[in-house]
């Protein structure tokens, strides 16, 4: 009789040791499932101390492309965007200086204070554009940006009315 209690004992343990196993409870703080936070259409970056929000692109007439997004620097260096390609295509860019006192360097939008176009880009909506952003002293950010119609939300993007820089 206590043979069988014990083969019970064992297989309940490794029956709960499989279960623990297969639901990937022991991934830890870490884990993929845990970190994954995208909630739009733009993706996310981090290069030393500064983030990229919500970033991506949206067409235009003339088969250019314009940079939506934000970027904010958290450290107590200032840095700066010194250059964005889009799928090797150099930007022309307006940029103000990433610094956690002087705010995020916005593109597009209703507090807007910086600009990135891509002319040529000939993307398409739906299409995912492979991004560089370098900094002054920050490492390069590679970024693989959704393109946008511009439509909807994205209708005023890059119209003459909403240009500041």
């Amino acid at each position: 009789m206590r043979k069988k209690n014990l083969k019970s004992a064992i297989s309940a343990f490794f029956g709960a040791l499989l279960i623990v196993s297969l639901t990937g409870c022991a991934a830890g703080p870490d884990a993929m499932t845990r970190t994954l936070r995208q909630v739009t259409d733009g993706v996310e970056g981090i290069s030393g101390s500064i983030k990229a929000l919500n970033v991506l692109l949206v067409t235009q007439e003339d088969g250019s492309a314009v940079l939506v997004g934000t970027f904010v620097n958290s450290g107590e260096e200032r840095d700066a965007i010194t250059a964005i390609t889009a799928n090797g295509i150099l930007g022309e860019i307006s940029v103000s200086t990433l610094d956690q006192y002087s705010g995020p360097a916005i593109f597009e939008g209703d507090s807007k204070n910086s600009s990135a176009r891509f002319p040529g880009l000939n993307a398409r909506a739906s299409d995912h554009v492979e991004l560089e952003v370098s900094f002054r002293t920050a490492a390069p950010m590679k970024l693989s940006a959704l393109v946008r119609a511009k439509a909807a939300e994205y209708a005023n993007v890059g119209s003459a009315e909403n240009v500041e820089n």
